[in-house]
This record gives C-alpha cells, structure tokens and sequence, in this order.
C-alpha cells in the first residue's frame, strides 16, 4: 500500500476564520452609528447569565439577539440586524413588565460567545457531585466513524465551519469519541501563542490531532473545567477535577489536572475505563523465568512486593494483576490508592486526600485486620516505616517506588531511613519495568541484523545469539500508519535471597546488588526488551526509546 503525504489545512482555515471575523467587526463598527446604535464586542464584556436566561436560548438564536447585562430597569441587548421585526416581538413582554431596552451591534462571533453561556448554565444545573452525563450516543456515533487522527480533525474542522448552535458539544463530544476510537489513555488540550493545540497520547506516544483557534478553545477548556468541578474564574492555580460518563454499558472516569501557561490554561485529561482493563498476570508479558518466579512469589503469606519504574510504567497494573491473582473469598484485601483508577470486586479500595494521607491510610488499614495491603506508593519515610512494619508483622504488602531499575529500590529505602538489616527481612522481590509499544501484526516487516547490532545482542545477552533477523514497523490502516498497536511490559526482578541481603548490609550500591542476584538468573529489563524484539513482539528503536541499550553497569 502506498502512502500519500498528508496535508493539514488547519492553520489556514484558522487564519481564514479570523480574518473573516476581524472583517466583520470593522463593518460592525461601521454601521453600528447609521443604526443609531453602538457597538460592542462581548468577548470583553461580562455576560449576566441571569439576565441572559430572560429569552430562551431557541428564541435567542432564531431572532440573533442576546440578553447580557441590566443598567437599573434598562435591559442591554446584542443584536445583528435591528431591522429584524421578530426583535421586537420577542421583547415586548419584557417591556411590558416596565422595563427598557437598549441595543448594542454587534458580530456572529460575539453572539456566538453569548450563546455558549446556555450551554454552561444547562451544564451547571445537571452536574451532581462532579459527574455529568454526556451524549451517549453522540460520542459514540463519533467513536464508529473515527479510525485514525487525520479522521478526528477533519470532523473538527467541518463542525468549526458548519457553527452548528452546540458546537461546543459537538467538539467535545468528537475529542472523547476519537480518544475511545483510538485508545488513546490521555487527552492534552495545549494553548500556544495563536492557536490551541490538541493531542492524544496513543501507546505511551503523543500524537498531534489539530489545533483550535483561541476563541473556541477558550469555550471547551471552559465546559471542561465545569464538567471536572474545578472553578471557572480560577485560572492562575493548578486545579485537579474528574467526571464519568456512560457509553453503554461502559463507564469512562475522566481525570482533569488544570494548570496555568504562558498563553493559556493546560488540561489534560486521563481517561479509566474499567471495562477495558483485564488484570491478568498472563498478559502482563513477562518473560517464563519471570512469570514462575512471580507465581512462587504471591504464595507466600507475607513480605513485601515492590515494583518500580517511572510514571506510565505499567506499575499499578501489574500490582491489579497480582491482586487478582491471590484474591480468594478467604483473605481480605485493602488498598491505598492516590487516586483510585480502576474498581476491582471484592477488594476494599480506599484513596488518600488532604486528611487521609497515606501514612494516615495506612495505619487506619492495620486496624481492619487485613490480609493483604497495597499501597499505592512509597513516598516518604513514615510511609516506608509502616509499610515495613506490616510486612514484618504477617501482611502481603505490595507497594511501588519511583527508582530506575530494581536495584536502586534499596538505595531508596536506605535514603528514606530504613535500616538495611530490615529490608532484607521485610522484602521478598524488587520488580523493575517499563511498556513497550508492540509491532503491528498486519505490517510488521522482516529485515536482516546489522553488525552493529549483532554486537549489541552478544554483550547484552552474554553469549552469541544465532537469530539473524528481526521484524521493523512499517504503518498501515490498522495502526493508524504508525507501525504500532498497543504495548507490553519489560520487566527485571531481584529476589531478596540471603547473596542479596549481605550485599544489602555490607555495600547497598546498586552494582554490587546487581552482582550477588546474578546467580538467580533472571534477565535484565534489557535482556527482556531484545527477547521481545528477536521474538517479533517489538523493535530494537522502540526498546532503545525506553530503555539505555548502550550505558551498562
């Protein structure tokens, strides 16, 4: 299949759009005075939403006039064409209950602005608690008819210049439904200095979709902050929201972190779709070594089980898969979770806030006699202390540290205060991982190795490797021409074994840890990563984007 090189106008419909606008203020300003009347531009003008809810927004749209602001009995009127003899008709009643009127000229874009207020106030009326029921089946319908990003901006742009009268939900309505389409598991809406740009992070990659102009982004970021439950007329102050919506018998939780820019508020949005998770230690990926330890491991009675890696590496779905793993009607598990992104049944889930911190939680969870814990993440010395603690006194605990590699796990701990003797009592296995994207099994391409690369697998491995050959991504229909189609896990893991916690007392330095658990023969997040590229699964440039092929201890 040939690919052609695509071409995005968005910056000239862009420019075409404002020019237009700027053309049709200036004739505004123009025949505002042969009217008799003023001009005013309502982007910079508070609009009374009480006021403007005096005329329905049906009736506002039809006769193109908008209700904005009151001055004692005078009622302040945007209107487009005075001459409309529908005005008047629509403002009798309101005379007639003794009120004046007074109209101002004003643009399509202006009045436009006007009518988003009905949006929000409808909005602000429906919200319960932060959850808001969106267009099912709007988002949907968007969701079947969108197969790549090219699609998603295309439908944008033909929505920008149609001006449906809910255009602001139509336009949020197509970013979730393209989001859904393509799996994408972040939203980032990002003002620059003319335009604001959106993109979604698709397999760990972000991926430009298009870019709105200021002026209709400001009402998207504006609904979004609104359906999130953060405030509207904050916007020097990061602010965090969420809000879910039904899609069938899907529920989608939206997670929204708002955060002050140079040219505008960020948003970016996680979307959690439980359904779409299945926490299963099979599909994790682990290498066989890995996987049999790992089932010996989730036997045992007590200890602690820590995985570390950095944000967006697959940690809190690996621990998930544990936990279901063990769970049985028999034992009784608790978690700690800041926040809590996935609901697994059966197991009590509890998240941290202002007044239940994590040390907090999880001293409160110790008093609930349970069996096993998680904790979301060790984040500081009294966190550790407890966590610690209840590994020594009969829990399972499985937590997570923010660490490079397995090894500098220990270094970790030390560095919070805990002694080495300890943490070799209290720990059974230190995970390390990353997320790798996979190859597209519809395009994926064989090659040769180089010799360059034969080298790299003959001293990361050890010993020759008789493949010769291994796949490359190519891009296709399929995987939307990136070559790519979900991810997997790269995982290494040290066992807290009696070389390891010598080592761990007499020189914790993640080399020397590394060298007293070689005996256990488990591979290296890097010898893991080029397993999965000669098995076909992924690329050697894709392991090399996550992971230092070339800088080894």
């Amino acid at each position: 299949m040939v690919y052609m090189p695509q071409f995005d106008d968005t910056q000239t419909n862009v420019k075409l759009k404002k020019l237009h606008e700027s053309e049709e203020e200036r004739l505004m300003q123009i025949l505002a005075p042969k009217y008799g009347i003023e001009y005013i531009n309502l982007f910079a003008t508070p609009i009374n939403s009480e006021i403007l809810k005096l005329i329905p927004e049906t009736t506002a749209r039809r006769t193109e006039i908008a209700l904005f602001a009151t001055n004692g009995e005078t009622l302040l009127v945007a209107v487009r064409n005075p001459k409309n003899p529908e005005i008047m008709l629509v403002l009798n009643p309101l005379i007639e209950t003794g009120k004046h009127i007074q109209m101002f000229l004003t643009t399509q874009s202006s009045m436009e602005h006007a009518w988003e207020q009905y949006d929000d106030m409808e909005i602000s009326h429906a919200k319960k608690q932060g959850i808001l029921d969106v267009d099912p089946e709007r988002i949907k319908e968007f969701a079947h008819s969108i197969h790549s990003h090219l699609d998603v901006a295309e439908k944008i742009a033909q929505i920008n210049i149609e001006r449906n009268a809910h255009q602001t939900s139509l336009l949020i309505a197509v970013i979730f439904g393209g989001a859904l389409a393509l799996n994408a598991s972040d939203i980032h809406i990002e003002p620059e200095a003319v335009v604001v740009r959106i993109r979604y992070r698709i397999d760990g990659i972000l991926w430009d979709v298009c870019s709105f102009d200021k002026s209709v982004s400001t009402h998207i970021v504006s609904r979004l902050k609104l359906l999130a439950g953060v405030k509207l007329n904050v916007r020097r102050e990061a602010q965090d929201g969420r809000f879910t919506f039904n899609i069938g018998t899907r529920e989608i939780e939206i997670r929204t972190s708002v955060i002050p820019g140079a040219y505008g508020e960020s948003l970016v949005m996680r979307l959690l779709d439980p359904s779409a998770s299945s926490f299963n230690i099979e599909y994790l990926g682990m290498n066989a070594r890995m996987h049999e330890i790992m089932l010996e491991e989730l036997k045992r009675p007590n200890g602690t089980i820590l995985t570390t890696g950095p944000t967006g590496s697959g940690k809190t779905t690996a621990l998930y898969a544990f936990l279901v793993s063990i769970h049985t009607p028999a034992i009784k598990i608790i978690t700690l979770e800041d926040p809590v992104e996935y609901k697994l049944p059966g197991i009590v889930q509890t998240q941290v806030n202002s007044e239940y911190t994590f040390e907090r939680g999880l001293r409160t969870i110790l008093r609930q006699d349970p069996d096993v814990i998680l904790v979301g993440e060790i984040r500081d010395r009294e966190v550790a202390d407890t966590t610690i603690s209840a590994a020594l006194t009969g829990h399972l605990v499985f937590s997570t540290l923010h660490t490079n590699n397995a090894a500098g796990a220990i270094p970790r701990l030390i560095h919070f205060g805990i002694d080495p003797r300890t943490i070799g009592s209290a720990c059974n296995i230190i995970l390390g991982q990353r997320l790798v994207r996979k190859l597209c099994d519809v395009c994926k391409v064989e090659r040769a190795l180089t010799i360059e690369e034969q080298k790299l697998l003959h001293r990361i491995f050890e010993q020759p490797i008789a493949i010769h050959s291994v796949f490359e991504s190519k891009g296709c229909d399929a995987c939307d021409g990136s070559g790519y189609k979900g991810r997997t896990g790269v995982f290494e893991a040290i066992q807290i074994d009696a070389h390891v916690v010598e080592a761990i007392i007499n020189d914790p330095r993640e080399s020397t840890i590394l060298a007293a658990a070689k005996h256990q023969n488990i591979p290296t997040m890097q010898q893991d990563g080029l397993m999965k590229v000669l098995g076909g699964i992924t690329t050697l440039d894709e392991v090399s984007r996550v992971l230092d092929l070339y800088h080894l201890e």
